[in-house]
């Protein structure tokens, strides 16, 4: 197996600590960033979509276990997440596409599944209402994540991913 195949799980590493330990001083009104989604969507959409659903059952198996969250609930938003951005994979336009406008569309996308259905999943609170789920707990965090994603894709090399 070659080494960039297993880059993500080592990325994990400090990506993690700076998600419990650094991204919780960045919190507004309870929101929060998910960097592990942005570090997903871009391996899924560098290596295709099979790549992404296994890559985010393991990050999301890693995530569980070093937040201390419910076990299981980040495996399936980050499978699930990875699904969805599968479907954006094209191998003649990686580059293209990871640094274009279109790669924000897609972590807003995929991060507002991801919230919603972590909400859902870890967080159900009877007194949610649609309302508070789809735009507190959905498109907030959503747009908190793309904004963190589009200061990421601005400062990344301008080297080509293929």
């Amino acid at each position: 197996m070659k080494l960039d195949k297993i880059l993500p799980v080592i990325y994990f590493i400090p990506l993690i600590l700076i998600q419990v330990l650094i991204v919780p001083y960045f919190e507004l009104n309870g929101i929060v960033p998910d960097l592990i989604l942005i570090l997903l969507v871009f391996y899924t959409l560098r290596y295709g979509q099979l790549y992404g659903i296994i890559l985010g059952f393991i990050l999301g198996a890693l995530t569980d276990f070093s937040t201390g969250s419910i076990l299981g609930s980040s495996m399936f938003t980050k499978t699930l997440s990875a699904f969805i951005a599968g479907y954006f994979y094209n191998e003649n336009i990686v580059g293209t596409i990871i640094k274009s406008p279109i790669f924000l569309g897609i972590i807003f996308l995929t991060s507002l599944v991801n919230a919603i259905a972590f909400s859902l999943i870890a967080n159900f609170d009877i007194s949610f209402n649609i309302f508070s789920l789809l735009f507190d707990q959905g498109i907030l965090p959503a747009v908190y994540t793309t904004i963190i994603a589009s200061i990421v894709m601005i400062f990344s090399p301008k080297r080509s991913y293929i």
